[in-house]
């Protein structure tokens, strides 16, 4: 005589339920965000204001065109850098990261809504230069032209946003913005993203390919026509590589602390 028992089949989670985490993160950085003025200002205008100086007062033509792209690199770099780093030290010495581990919550749900954030920031920055170059820099872009630049932007937001989290994996609240700022700086200045590197001494013309932001700057020069140095696979795979390795590196070192 056989027994036949019905086993529960597990079904399918409803993709809206799955994602339903990861929205519910997005929202609340989104509120978190919009809610501190006094981060949001800065970083979407900061950018603007210094290309209206540099990219439209002081430089027409060319320059402006190699500017449009260039700082729409460097406007994504603060969200980027500062999102993760500060807001990461912050949450970790507040035990708010603790707090999420013990919540029903994905693990990755409140790293990507921050990649989420940095992204959607880096778009609107850009967005705010290339309407500023097109309407009072004499630039002419075609729109795949300023869609491209729009990806550009928010795939800086990744390799940024891996250093910005290998930061906040190790440093503490007090000390992980002048941590931040000794990298987005000089990361800015040596990348060329605030002149144009055939401006400056030659060293630093050699020693640009070893950072990450001069790799994006040439591939949004290149989008828009520019002369740029180095080839597409070149500059993609050194993107890949920071990325993967900076957070690697951040991951160990959370649970490591955890």
């Amino acid at each position: 005589m056989t027994i036949q028992r019905n086993v529960p089949v597990a079904r399918p989670r409803p993709l809206a339920r799955v994602l339903a985490p990861y929205a519910a993160e997005l929202k609340a950085e989104l509120r978190r965000s919009w809610r501190t003025p006094a981060y949001v200002l800065p970083c979407l205008l900061l950018p603007v204001l210094f290309y209206l100086m540099f990219g439209v007062m002081l430089g027409r033509g060319q320059t402006s065109r190699y500017l449009l792209a260039t700082y729409c690199v460097f406007g994504a770099m603060g969200p980027a850098l500062f999102g993760f780093g500060v807001q990461l030290a912050v949450d970790r010495a507040g035990g708010l990261l603790t707090l999420k581990r013990a919540l029903p919550v994905p693990p990755l749900a409140p790293l990507l809504a921050r990649l989420l954030m940095a992204m959607l920031f880096a778009i609107a920055v850009a967005v705010l230069l290339i309407a500023t170059a097109c309407g009072l820099g004499g630039v002419a872009l075609t729109l795949l032209q300023g869609i491209g630049l729009l990806a550009v932007a928010a795939m800086v937001a990744l390799p940024l946003g891996a250093i910005g989290l290998l930061i906040g994996s190790h440093a503490e609240p007090d000390a992980a913005p002048a941590l931040v700022n000794l990298v987005y700086l000089p990361l800015a200045l040596l990348s060329g993203l605030w002149l144009p590197l055939s401006v400056l001494p030659q060293a630093f013309t050699t020693i640009a390919p070893l950072w990450p932001t001069w790799h994006a700057a040439q591939l949004g020069l290149r989008v828009i026509g520019q002369p740029a140095g180095g080839n597409v696979p070149m500059h993609v795979g050194m993107l890949v590589a920071v990325t993967l390795v900076c957070a690697l590196l951040a991951t160990r070192r959370l649970r490591r602390i955890g």
